[in-house]
């Protein structure tokens, strides 16, 4: 009772310090608590010594927003391909930053920077050139760094992305426009409907072999794929079973939350005989269980377990109603989805 009490107060106090830095508040701000504690809760009471049970003290937003009250949601982690590096950074409550390093020249780009003095840290230890921003949409959990890391950066950066709401954007980018991380090509992939501005971002290396990497954002989820906030099912169908599927299947796939476990139990409430999905379960258990990322998962596979990518599979289809219409499948999965308790 009492763990569940106080992950209440901690995500509450967490999200609260994020939202007030957001809104372009001072870095300090001076939080009173008052929490009644239960005699014989001192083991409780340890765990917030930074946050004691009755203060009044500055507390560093920045500090806060990056390793919380309860740390990291995931273990900082380096995926190596042939032709880059990504270095996966964990932020906020469940979001991911993702630092591209081309091994060639040793310059990157940073995917989505929420939490900036995580990656200005990053940039300066692996000893990298960051001349780029990728930012996937304009929501604050996604682009709401942005202009902090401009401001931060002693030089001029690039900040790439597709709808003009994003902060510090000054390089628009549409379907199919390119740009390098030094070796690397990068294509962009506009995919509606999350937002109207989404943008997925395709890297591969600039002679074409080799593994490539996707960033999706809230595009494509491992086993599942964002709210419709902006769209409609005939977008997230392109944007999905389109453009996304037409990748190479061994194609790296980084999407912006840790939401595997979540995603993987309602595929498996639409497919149950499925056992990849199973298997998968399994498998992020084991990963959640000491706080690493499940992240990435390949095209392939979300062809394999990720329902919203299946709308032709008749097993699918008998799911959703039976309708033989993808289209019509994947409006009835999302809602569907939208109010699925695991």
């Amino acid at each position: 009772m009492f763990s569940s009490a106080w992950r209440s107060v901690a995500t509450n106090i967490e999200t609260q310090l994020t939202a007030a830095y957001f809104r372009g508040s001072s870095n300090k701000l001076r939080l009173q608590l008052r929490i009644a504690i239960p005699s014989g809760a001192g083991s409780i009471r340890r765990r917030f010594l930074a946050v004691p049970p009755v203060c009044q003290s500055p507390v560093n937003l920045q500090k806060l927003r990056k390793v919380g009250l309860r740390g990291m949601h995931s273990t900082l982690e380096d995926v190596k391909l042939e032709s880059m590096q990504v270095k996966i950074l964990p932020a906020l409550q469940d979001n991911y930053m993702y630092l591209i390093v081309d091994n060639k020249t040793r310059e990157a780009a940073v995917v989505d920077p929420v939490d900036p003095e995580l990656v200005i840290k990053t940039v300066q230890e692996a000893n990298v050139t960051l001349n780029k921003v990728l930012t996937t949409h304009h929501h604050w959990d996604h682009a709401g760094g942005n202009e902090k890391l401009v401001k931060l950066w002693e030089k001029e950066l690039e900040v790439y992305g597709g709808d003009d709401r994003i902060g510090a954007l000054n390089k628009m980018v549409r379907q199919d426009d390119s740009f390098t991380i030094g070796s690397l090509n990068v294509r962009c992939l506009s995919t509606p409907c999350h937002t109207t501005g989404h943008i997925c971002y395709h890297v591969t290396a600039g002679d074409g072999k080799g593994e490539g990497a996707v960033f999706t954002g809230d595009t494509l989820f491992q086993g599942g794929c964002g709210r419709f906030f902006e769209g409609t099912p005939e977008e997230m169908y392109e944007a999905l079973c389109t453009k996304l599927s037409a990748l190479p299947d061994t194609t790296k796939v980084f999407c912006g939350h840790e939401y595997t476990l979540q995603n993987m139990s309602f595929a498996r409430h639409v497919e149950p005989d499925n056992e990849s999905i199973q298997q998968r379960i399994e498998w992020a258990k084991l990963r959640r269980a000491s706080q690493d990322p499940t992240v990435p998962s390949t095209i392939g596979e979300e062809k394999i377990w990720n329902p919203f990518m299946r709308v032709h599979e008749a097993s699918v289809q008998k799911h959703a109603g039976g309708a033989t219409d993808p289209i019509v499948t994947m409006g009835k999965l999302r809602k569907e989805k939208d109010n699925f308790k695991a």
